[in-house]
């Protein structure tokens, strides 16, 4: 895997696009810091452009299995840079409007790029190195985060806000540049033919494909369980600040939380070595429930750190296992449908849970809360798993007695 030069691209520019995109982030919230006093109206802002991203999944979906994913990576990755110039027009004039429309088509490029990417990473690699692929991408990912915020938060002191938002535009066209050097062998989705022989009625397309493959459904709605955490981790990791008195906890929680996710992806091709898809999803569903019940111990630094450690790690080898379940199970001339789906999915489900978040926080506090959530995983994991042994659903393609193991 590491000999094959489409792998160095396509990690080299995750993580230099990854600089850019929270460059711009860190940027975003310096920006709203002294124009926008409301937080409720920053999180509006915020919205919209996610909400954009949404609006537009089905058309890039569609596009991306009709067409070229290394020619809608490219335009996507270009479009996602000519974005930046509108943030310097809202520089400029002090207006938020034209930073809504900066947003607006950041996300909407974001829409195309994703699940051109998704459905272009089983191109480049053999089946059996998927695992390991999405994991090592997923870390870079992670590690272009935790870096992209710290250089952010020292150059907001050194240079000007429309500095740092050139250095974005930067990354961005270096990303384009990248892309152009893949090499895809898009011939090995010989359906795809047949997708633009016909008038495509985009995700309608994919709803019957996710319903006649129970693994596919199952797994989609299972990948739903993390974001009862990560969708409302920011105000988690404030109110724990808040319960313990200490600004300096947040960062150690946000480290330990990065260090334990790269720690899993990496780790998570060994691990699948060892264990079937199966066990290794069961496993860690179940441990970030557990890692939410920890948190009823908020008020101790230690085990607030410990259990952003063990969340880390488990969302570290449970999201590079889903990718792969859904990567090799999906039939291919589906994948960019099935990615823009499940992207857009994301994007809503986090909404609601940020919101439903702020609301138990406020109603009933971090504690009750997080036992709430807690309890709200454990069960969920405990149904699917049921059903999966009822039905006898097999997560592993090749080697379907894993299941019972």
């Amino acid at each position: 895997m590491w000999k094959n030069r489409n792998v160095w691209i396509i990690l080299t520019g995750e993580f230099i696009a990854g600089l850019g995109l929270w460059l711009g982030i860190i940027g975003n919230l310096e920006f709203m810091q002294d124009r926008v006093p409301s937080d409720f109206i920053k999180a509006v802002i915020l919205a919209i452009g996610l909400l954009a991203g949404v609006a537009i999944g089905p058309l890039a979906g569609r596009l991306t299995d009709q067409g070229s994913k290394k020619n809608i990576m490219l335009i996507s990755s270009i479009v996602r840079a000519l974005s930046v110039l509108f943030m310097f027009v809202a520089i400029e004039t002090n207006s938020v409007a034209w930073m809504v429309i900066f947003l607006i088509i950041l996300q909407g490029s974001a829409a195309f790029y994703f699940p051109a990417l998704q459905a272009a990473i089983p191109l480049i690699v053999k089946e059996r190195e998927l695992l390991a692929l999405n994991g090592v991408h997923m870390n870079v990912s992670t590690l272009s985060r935790v870096i992209g915020t710290a250089i952010a938060g020292v150059l907001l002191t050194l240079i000007s806000l429309r500095n740092v938002y050139a250095l974005s535009l930067v990354a961005y066209l270096l990303l384009a540049v990248a892309t152009l050097f893949l090499r895809l062998d898009e011939s090995k989705t010989p359906a795809a033919k047949k997708v633009d022989a016909k008038p495509s009625s985009g995700f309608k397309d994919v709803f019957p494909i996710i319903k006649s493959i129970p693994v596919i459904f199952m797994t989609l709605i299972m990948t739903l369980i993390p974001l009862l955490f990560i969708g409302g981790f920011n105000l988690l990791v404030i109110n724990i600040s808040e319960l313990q008195d200490s600004t300096a906890i947040k960062g150690w929680i946000y480290t330990a939380e990065g260090l334990a996710f790269m720690t899993g992806a990496f780790l998570i091709k060994r691990i699948g070595e060892k264990f079937s898809a199966f066990t290794i999803l069961f496993t860690f569903s179940f441990m970030i429930g557990i890692a939410q019940l920890m948190l009823y111990f908020a008020d101790i630094p230690f085990m607030s750190i410990f259990a952003f450690v063990v969340f880390g790690f488990s969302v570290g080898c449970f999201f590079p296992t889903a990718v792969t379940i859904f990567q090799t199970r999906m039939p291919k001339e589906y994948h960019g449908r099935f990615f823009s789906f499940r992207n857009m999915l994301d994007r809503i489900v986090f909404q609601i849970v940020l919101l439903v978040t702020g609301f138990f926080l406020d109603l009933i506090g971090l504690q009750l809360m997080v036992v709430l959530f807690g309890v709200s995983s454990l069960v969920l994991t405990a149904v699917f798993l049921s059903y999966s042994r009822k039905h006898q659903l097999h997560l592993d393609k090749d080697d379907p007695e894993q299941l019972s193991s």
